[in-house]
């Protein structure tokens, strides 16, 4: 075990590299946090904040029509890292417009959510969604009450399993035929620290 993992900490660190010439992830081959024994860990690799961002914002706009009523148009969301709860952050830009309103109205949400790995296109999503209320202030009471409503659907639609970032082949191909795939995701203050794992027996 201890020479498999010399010899997978030698090659994927040179994936390491090819791998920051598209996502810009940083390798780090120092022992997990906890470790203290002398073998070698698995490389790991950070996913900056920046990076985030700028795939996120490639599946907005996004527009969703509330009961023939309203359309609510989503901008692309603002990210945010809450490395204390392992989780991230988006704020959501919201413009709603229709019938049932006198003038458009420009307003937010926030989504908490947590991180996994998709294993079947090799992407981060977002997970566990805990969604707060939209914040409308040029709206009466009984709209906003009735727009949050929608609210929880809402960040289903448009954020429930998410492509956060997805990676490209040759960033796993060494991973793969090493017999190892992205583990562990922990929310840090840089982005996304992904720490590589020998895969489970199927």
């Amino acid at each position: 075990m201890q020479r498999r993992q010399l010899v997978c900490s030698g090659l994927l660190l040179g994936t390491g590299v090819a791998a920051a010439q598209t996502a810009t992830p940083t390798p780090v081959p120092s022992a997990a946090p906890g470790d203290s024994g002398s073998t070698t860990a698995l490389p790991r690799f950070t996913v900056p904040l920046d990076l985030l961002q700028t795939e996120v914002a490639k599946r907005f706009p996004l527009r969703y029509p509330v009961a023939g009523l309203v359309n609510l148009d989503l901008a692309s969301p603002r990210l945010g890292l809450l490395p204390e709860q392992n989780r991230m952050r988006a704020q959501m830009p919201v413009t709603a417009a229709g019938p049932a309103l006198a003038r458009t109205q420009q307003g937010s949400f926030t989504v908490d959510f947590g991180l996994r790995y998709e294993h079947s296109d090799r992407s981060l999503r977002a997970h566990q969604l805990k969604v707060y209320r939209f914040r409308f202030p040029g709206l009466p009471a009984e709209a906003l009450d009735m727009l949050n409503t929608y609210a929880p659907a809402l960040a289903e639609q448009a954020l429930r399993e998410v492509v956060l970032y997805q990676l490209q082949p040759r960033e796993t191909a060494m991973a793969d035929l090493l017999g190892l795939r992205p583990g562990r995701i922990s929310v840090t203050e840089q982005g996304l620290l992904v720490e590589l794992a020998i895969k489970s027996p199927s």
